[in-house]
């Protein structure tokens, strides 16, 4: 089976398993189970963005968090002012696109070295927390959207059905358009990898000498997928938005941590390992937390100790050896 087949088979059967997950899923679960899912969802979509940017593209960001808030507050502002979801959406995926364009055009095309691209990814997401915690008081809007400073926007308006902004999602609509999202977010990331873009990115991240050599800008490369990792983690803080709340803790350390930790366990150099490394993470957290003198952070730090020296490779490849090697035996 060619590379093409291959990626249209592998975009096929996720999306299958989206509309699946979206059907099924609210029929079956409770509602506190759900929105959890929700959750769950939103936070695999924002793994898949650095699974992308840095697994594909060799681009170790510490920032994805910035645009992760980005493009929740840019949901939440743009939501109260028009009263409506519909322009509201793709306003909050264009704003933490043009951010990592305008980020990265100066990192790329200054030649920042990785060490510098991860320090600097890192202080635009430490800015964008101080500065987001610090704008409580009623001088600080956008419009008729207050920032709240570090509480945040709670009166974030939830999604509506386009063009009909008296006809808000319901919890279970939400969870449905979260896991088409990480359906179709997976499927797309999936084709690109396999297109004539797609290889060249993956030709940089390689050796970025002999691609340039060959005569690709690899400036521009990896401007583009570092663009199209903004928007995916963008896509993320929206879905965010509208299961639990926006506020400053987006743009947070924690976030910026662990979605790098997700990324190792579940598997670098792989789309669908993050997601599931994303997944299991967050529901054995969400466990952790139920328990009595068990500290979630220490438990996921022990975790990704353990997964480097245990899974140098992560969850799926590893997977897959065993599999292969079952496979040899039989």
């Amino acid at each position: 089976m060619s590379e093409a087949a291959h990626a249209w088979l592998a975009a096929g059967l996720a999306i299958a398993a989206g509309a699946l997950a979206a059907w099924l899923l609210p029929q079956v679960l409770e509602l506190y189970t759900l929105i959890n899912a929700t959750v769950f969802a939103s936070l695999a979509v924002l793994a898949l963005s650095l699974a992308l940017v840095w697994g594909f593209g060799g681009i170790l960001c510490f920032g994805q968090a910035a645009f992760f808030g980005l493009g929740g507050y840019a949901y939440a502002v743009a939501a109260i002012n028009f009263g409506d979801s519909t322009p509201a959406v793709p306003i909050a995926l264009l704003v933490p696109a043009l951010a990592a364009a305008g980020l990265g055009y100066f990192m790329f095309y200054g030649r920042v070295s990785d060490v510098y691209l991860g320090v600097i990814t890192l202080t635009v997401t430490l800015i964008l927390f101080n500065f987001a915690n610090s704008t409580a008081g009623d001088q600080w809007t956008i419009g008729t959207a207050p920032l709240g400073g570090f509480n945040g926007i709670p009166a974030t308006p939830p999604l509506n059905l386009p063009g009909d902004p008296g006809r808000q999602l319901a919890p279970e609509e939400i969870f449905s358009v979260a896991a088409g999202a990480l359906a179709l977010a997976y499927a797309v990331s999936r084709l690109l990898l396999a297109t004539r873009f797609g290889r060249v990115v993956v030709a940089v991240r390689e050796n970025e000498l002999r691609a340039e050599l060959l005569g690709y800008d690899v400036r521009l490369v990896k401007l583009a997928i570092f663009t199209v990792g903004g928007l995916l983690a963008g896509l993320a803080g929206v879905l965010f938005a509208n299961c639990v709340f926006v506020s400053p803790t987006m743009f947070s350390l924690s976030y910026s941590a662990q979605v790098i930790v997700w990324v190792i366990v579940g598997g670098l150099g792989t789309l669908l390992g993050p997601v599931i490394g994303c997944i299991l993470l967050q529901m054995l957290t969400s466990w952790a937390g139920t328990v009595q003198g068990v500290n979630a952070n220490l438990l996921l730090g022990a975790i990704l100790v353990v997964a480097v020296l245990l899974l140098p490779k992560g969850l799926l490849p590893t997977a897959g050896l065993l599999l292969g090697r079952v496979r040899r035996s039989a």
